[in-house]
């Protein structure tokens, strides 16, 4: 699955995991009963997109050990097993897709919340988990959909639909986690998905028809909180920021709008995304405020929608929402607190997995200066004078080949022919 600004696109479920696609090698690329061609340049582009998109959906996990023992995870990359659990009653982590259930009929679910995992347990009959033996029979917690039977969408539909002559995008609900054909989320048009003028979506998630009913309540937070159309309208602004002034005027001395980091100034919002990292209503201690910023009882008063339509929120719009003891009441009894972990958006998740992208690109460059360093000077100058070879035969091929065609298998392999030659007349 991959996330591009706001839309997710929905992977094809695969028997073979994602994080298998990061050991791909430049042999299997020039195999020689692969007839494709394929240049330097787009070889290392696409190893590394492959590379960043397996990072990006399993959170940095290496997938060398079982998640259980971690509990009931935030969120994390989560498979289904066709072959052990074919009614989709469960989900195995990272490393149980690969070490327990390999050859198996996989799905790839993406990631799913406070979630863990299933490997060995009841659900799976005499089949033990390979890496965490000591499981209880059942996770009471876990939440299951059809999309663990490779269902998704109110239609039903797996994905990729072998009956569709082509593949259509869907989009993840926030709430219940499915995915939905924007033709099927309710709208009268899809001209109603927020895009810019060059046609991307400018939302940061989505709340889905059915889920809608119980997220009423964020109808009486003020129109920033919704990513629409880019909007040229004074008017409308004007009203936004009666709305925020009203909100915030009722949260007492202490909580006056220069003192919570909020613009008065509607034009500093974006107007397409509400991009604006002061767009939020909470100071450090917000979470023991007393003053409720709606006013309004949600368990005794809450909003009633007239009609049900999918919601798209804008970026950072869970830093608005309201934490007095009374809405932080509401949030758990409606079992939606999520939603108010910074931790829980999908946009934290990727960061998180970009951070840890880096460190362990920065360690693996630390080994391997460490373990030069550790050479003598004879076996230095040998590694050395390798790559110092290996770069100057890449540079004399590159520069006597033609451009204007791709690099084939047969090139490939003279490039090493030429560097064993090179090798046998220097012994």
């Amino acid at each position: 699955m991959r996330r591009n600004s706001g839309l997710l696109e929905l992977r094809s479920p695969s028997t073979v995991p994602i994080s298998l696609k990061k050991a791909v090698k430049m042999a299997d690329v020039f195999d020689e009963g692969n007839d494709s061609t394929v240049s330097i340049q787009e070889y290392l582009k696409d190893v590394e997109e492959q590379e960043l998109e397996a990072d990006l959906v399993l959170g940095g996990d290496e997938g060398k050990e079982c998640t259980y023992t971690k509990g009931y995870m935030k969120r994390q990359a989560i498979f289904s097993c066709l072959t052990c659990t074919p009614d989709g009653n469960a989900g195995i982590c990272t490393a149980c897709s690969l070490s327990c259930h390999d050859g198996h009929e996989i799905l790839e679910l993406w990631t799913k919340r406070n979630f863990r995992c299933d490997c060995g347990n009841s659900k799976f009959g005499e089949f033990y988990c390979k890496l965490s033996s000591n499981k209880d029979l059942v996770n009471i917690e876990n939440s299951y959909n059809h999309n663990f039977r490779g269902a998704y969408c109110t239609c039903g539909r797996p994905y990729p639909d072998p009956d569709a002559e082509e593949q259509e995008e869907m989009i993840q609900c926030c709430i219940c986690e499915d995915w939905f054909h924007e033709a099927h989320l309710g709208l009268e048009s899809s001209d109603e998905i927020p895009r810019d003028e060059d046609g991307e979506p400018i939302y940061e998630d989505l709340i889905c028809r059915d889920c809608s009913t119980a997220c009423s309540f964020l109808m009486l937070y003020p129109q920033h909180i919704w990513a629409a159309a880019r909007r040229h309208d004074a008017a409308a602004n004007a009203k936004d920021k009666g709305v925020l002034d009203e909100l915030l005027s009722g949260c007492g001395s202490s909580h006056k709008l220069e003192n919570n980091n909020v613009s008065s100034d509607p034009s500093e919002f974006n107007d397409s995304t509400g991009e604006n990292s002061s767009l939020n209503y909470h100071t450090q201690d917000s979470s023991l405020r007393v003053t409720c910023l709606l006013r309004v009882d949600l368990a005794v008063d809450p909003p009633v929608l007239e009609k049900n339509k999918p919601m798209f929120l804008a970026k950072n719009w869970r830093t608005i929402l309201c934490r007095c003891e009374r809405c932080l009441n509401f949030f758990a009894r409606n079992r939606i607190g999520f939603l108010l972990e910074k931790d829980d958006s999908i946009a934290e998740y990727e960061e998180m997995a970009k951070q840890k992208r880096e460190e362990k690109l920065q360690q693996q460059e630390g080994v391997e200066l460490s373990l030069l360093n550790k050479l003598g000077h004879v076996e230095k100058m040998e590694i050395l004078n390798g790559i110092a070879d290996m770069k100057n035969e890449i540079h004399s091929f590159l520069e006597s080949f033609d451009s204007s065609r791709p690099i084939t298998t047969a090139d490939v392999h003279q490039v090493f022919e030429n560097l064993a030659k090179k090798r046998r007349r220097e012994l």
